[in-house]
């Protein structure tokens, strides 16, 4: 692991100097690895573990543990990001939170992968949610840390298809076991491996002395006050709709292939589905964020989005079946694509200050992880009793344009 001489000035000024590949690719594959370990078993592993557990009950069991472990990473994420701006390690903020997450995820992934009980599942979820929420936290604020402003799209680009990669990756490891269990260890084994390249080449800048801490301060820096920041304020609740949209349309995609589409084999409907939509997301996202950067715009690109992203939720609700998924699976992932690559560079802007930029992004990642609190409490119901998927996917629709909308709201930035 590699570290620069201290300088508080260093860590705390915008950067300057364009990375190179090789950094940007560590970055990529430690996001990678972490998505991989959250969305393997979300996709697959903790559906397959509820219909194991509770086969009269699945939605309900699937639902308590996804959601709990959401608001695990609710308060994790921005607390772990707090702790990680105040980290004088001398191999720098981010680099001992990148490892000390990996390693507790991947505790919690060898805890589901025994668990035959609710209790167990919801403490290695829990677990996961937890230490990789201190991993993401350190992996996300590393891009404002070190990746230029003109640079933000292209990177942004790459860094925001590490989530679908991620699906993808751990999608096919979970649906290459018969058994949970070897597909949770292979989630873990990945995620491990995948942060090692980031630790030994992470050039991570230090802090020369850590802040004095004053508990009231401290707790009071997790509000963010849409007043005197608004554009963040803005930032923050399109992230939100958006996710609130994206998490309605893939939450019960297992179940809507076993259940509405009636597939034989939903694992490897949701694994040929996941790599679909990676390919479009990593077609557009990689595509537009350069293009964003060239003619310096991020709202345009955001907007539409929203509005692609809402025909993929129409399709689904009106073609359930597998030729509908498909066409589904293509608009959700050009739209996402392009959705990822420049709402991240667009965050990055409305940041209020350099020293708190882990916090602040984790604040904005509550707006990714409370949807996934909400989704299951507003989705199961409708599944069972309020119309059932084409409902669910009309209301994702509209949460999606509704956030495509909004986002024009923010100011300072084209």
């Amino acid at each position: 692991m590699t570290s620069a001489r201290p300088s508080v000035s260093a860590a705390l000024t915008e950067p300057t100097v364009r990375v190179r590949p090789g950094w940007t690719a560590a970055v990529v594959l430690a996001n990678v690895g972490v998505f991989a370990a959250w969305l393997g078993p979300i996709q697959v592993l903790l559906a397959k573990q509820s219909e194991a557990v509770a086969p009269g009950n699945k939605e309900f069991v699937f639902g308590l543990v996804t959601g709990i472990g959401a608001a695990v990473s609710v308060v994790a994420n921005p607390a772990f990001g707090a702790i990680s701006d105040r980290t004088a390690s001398r191999y720098g903020r981010r680099v001992p939170w990148v490892l000390a997450g990996a390693v507790g995820a991947a505790v919690g992934l060898f805890v589901l992968s025994g668990a035959r009980v609710i209790g167990l599942m919801l403490l290695g979820w829990c677990l996961m949610q937890l230490f990789g929420n201190a991993l993401l936290a350190a992996a996300t604020a590393v891009v404002p840390d070190r990746v230029p402003v003109a640079q933000r799209g292209a990177v942004g680009g790459w860094v925001a298809i590490s989530q679908v990669l991620g699906a993808l990756v751990g999608t096919a490891l979970a649906a290459a076991f018969d058994n949970y269990t070897l597909g949770y260890i292979a989630c873990a084994a990945f995620l491990l491996l995948s942060v090692v390249p980031y630790l030994l080449r992470s050039h991570d800048t230090r802090l020369a002395t850590r802040p004095p801490f004053v508990l009231g301060q401290f707790l009071r820096g997790f509000w963010i006050d849409p007043r005197q920041y608004p554009d963040f304020g803005w930032a923050w609740l399109t992230r939100f709709l958006f996710n609130v949209g994206n998490a309605l349309g893939t939450l019960y995609l297992f179940y809507y292939l076993q259940d509405k589409v009636g597939i034989e084999d939903p694992d490897t409907g949701v694994l040929v589905l996941t790599a679909i939509y990676s390919l479009c997301v990593l077609v557009t996202a990689i595509s537009v964020g350069g293009w964003s950067d060239r003619i310096a715009r991020r709202k345009v690109f955001v907007t539409a989005s929203g509005w692609v992203m809402a025909i993929a939720g129409v399709v689904l609700a009106l073609w359930p079946t597998w030729p509908g998924a498909i066409v589904g699976a293509v608009i959700l992932g050009s739209g996402f694509g392009v959705y990822l690559s420049v709402d991240f560079a667009l965050l990055t802007q409305v940041l209020p200050n350099a020293r708190d930029r882990a916090k602040d992004l984790g604040m904005i990642n509550i707006a990714n992880s409370l949807p996934q609190v909400l989704a299951p409490a507003i989705a199961a119901p409708i599944v069972k009793h309020l119309g059932g998927y084409p409902v669910l996917y009309f209301l994702a629709s509209f949460v999606t344009v509704l956030a495509g909308v909004l986002v024009t709201r923010i100011r300072s930035v084209n």
